[in-house]
């Protein structure tokens, strides 16, 4: 399994890629496996401010549907428009094309409470 280090983490299962006063979201390649085969994305954020914790979309595997968890408060900017035709990219590439939102940073300082790559690694037990 797959941990990239220069990604943050949450509890939740969320990753995010800093990039200077934005960042990158998605779901982990752990989460992905535990979902199972996606073929649902609905995410109906862009433009709204989400605070670190709350919702900011679904994803629909063939026996669940799960939420989407901030990992910090931000603006959403933009959704992965590939994810409305092939939403089985979050499965094969969780940390490239799989992404989820691309977000406005609030406040920087919230990054300092996501867990490292190790941290994520041993909460999952791999």
């Amino acid at each position: 399994m797959n941990f990239p280090s220069e990604l943050k983490y949450t509890k939740d299962h969320e990753w995010i890629r800093i990039e200077g006063n934005e960042a990158i979201v998605g779901i982990t390649e752990f989460a992905q496996g535990e979902l199972g085969d996606i073929v649902y994305i609905d995410i109906n954020s862009v433009g709204s401010e989400v605070a670190e914790g709350d919702v900011f979309g679904t994803v629909e595997a063939v026996k669940t549907v799960s939420d989407l968890f901030m990992p910090i408060t931000g603006t959403v900017l933009e959704v992965n428009e590939k994810l409305d035709a092939s939403p089985e990219l979050v499965n094969t590439d969780p940390y490239g094309d799989g992404w989820m939102v691309k977000i406005g940073i609030k406040d920087p300082a919230q990054l300092e409470t996501l867990l490292s790559a190790d941290a994520y690694k041993s909460q999952v037990g791999a």
